[in-house]
């Protein structure tokens, strides 16, 4: 697309430049009238010669003798002499200005869209989620919710010698709810949240990435009391590789930064990370020591009270059949996560719903593990993931 334009803007100009209005005139006048002072003005082109008579405003032009003694023998008569510019220095004069124009202009671009990128971290003032919300885990709620007063209390407890948490990690399998967790304790603490992921702080440009977990402490601080969140934390915090390629050296310089913003801000009450993870092993251990993240919690596979619970949550605006006893399912979907347990009640309204009915039946279910869940046989003839 450029290179049209400047295609069009070059076709242009040389259109331009080659409208010629001037009144031609023979050398041996031009020569005569030099002599005689009536030349003011003197333009010497490449192939011709354009210039001005005293006290005419008619633009004359003639040929251009080429001869080394020209310029000399205008001044000496005392005619205004310039050098015209030839089309191929006009044309490249006029590129290099636009190629400036749109070098310069994709750099302040660039800086723009990053600096709007770098503040992209998004505060949630009021989370609308709670722990009503999240099924089981009532040992974890409490310690919590101690780790969060202590965060909006730092003075009171400072007076006991009690310190601010500073990091908690939560690790297990996916979908068992550490992300909805994080959030349902900021909404429960009324404090400020920022949910990120370890993908946005991941860039092909190098340093952007540490100049992002900056950026995201930044805004914490100017926010505090907040609670920051990182999921997939084993994405920017995976062990150290000193002697590896571009990407772990980017890596190490991830860890870093967060090293040093962990380390800065335990100086300052008011800010905590709650990271999660899958793989918990595959972590830096300077990252994850005691004093950067004081507290580790395992988030496990749901446990028979807390299956009943969460298709409690699932099922409160669906309709399950009479015949159907929760408990009953809640024994069926053992070995399944939070998500995969939502899914599968999901998509037993839906067929449901696509015969035309409001209630769900226990064959709405099997067909809901069929279609959402890797199929296995158990014990007692059942299908489950």
């Amino acid at each position: 697309m450029s290179i049209v334009i400047l295609a069009i803007i070059a076709a242009g100009i040389a259109f331009y430049f080659n409208t010629d209005n001037a009144e031609y005139m023979s050398y041996k006048d031009f020569y005569s009238h030099v002599e005689k002072g009536d030349v003011a003005s003197a333009q010497i082109g490449e192939n011709e010669v354009r210039f001005y008579l005293e006290g005419e405003k008619t633009d004359y032009r003639t040929d251009n003798p080429e001869l080394d003694s020209f310029k000399e023998f205008l001044l000496l008569n005392g005619v205004k002499v310039e050098n015209e510019e030839s089309m191929d220095e006009i044309i490249v004069r006029i590129t290099d200005i636009i190629f400036n124009v749109l070098f310069f202009g994709v750099i302040i671009f660039a800086i723009f869209k990053l600096k709007n990128y770098m503040s992209a971290f998004k505060v949630i003032r009021h989370s609308e989620t709670r722990f009503s919300d999240v099924a089981g885990m009532e040992a974890l709620k409490k310690d919590m919710l101690q780790a969060v007063d202590i965060l909006k209390h730092p003075k009171e407890y400072g007076a006991k010698g009690i310190r601010q948490i500073n990091g908690i990690m939560l690790e297990g399998n996916p979908g068992n709810g550490k992300t909805l967790f994080a959030r349902a304790l900021a909404g429960e603490a009324d404090v400020n949240f920022i949910a990120t992921k370890a993908t946005d702080f991941q860039s092909a440009i190098m340093s952007i990435g540490p100049s992002k977990i900056k950026s995201l402490f930044k805004k914490a601080r100017a926010n505090k009391p907040c609670i920051i969140f990182i999921d997939e934390f084993d994405g920017i915090g995976e062990k150290r590789n000193f002697s590896g390629t571009g990407i772990d050296k980017e890596n190490n310089r991830l860890i870093t930064a967060m090293l040093n913003e962990l380390d800065g801000f335990t100086r300052e009450s008011g800010v905590m990370v709650i990271a999660a993870t899958n793989n918990y092993r595959a972590l830096d251990e300077a990252l994850v020591r005691a004093g950067r993240f004081d507290k580790k919690y395992t988030v496990p596979y749901p446990d028979f009270n807390t299956r009943i619970e969460l298709i409690r949550i699932y099922t409160k605006d669906k309709k399950l059949e009479a015949g159907i006893s929760i408990e009953e399912v809640a024994s069926k979907f053992e070995g399944l996560s939070c998500s995969q347990i939502e899914t599968i009640l999901n998509e037993a309204a839906m067929i449901a719903t696509s015969e035309g009915r409001l209630e769900i039946k226990a064959e709405d279910l099997i067909a809901a593990i069929k279609r959402t869940c890797n199929i296995s046989t158990v014990k007692d003839g059942t299908k489950r993931a």
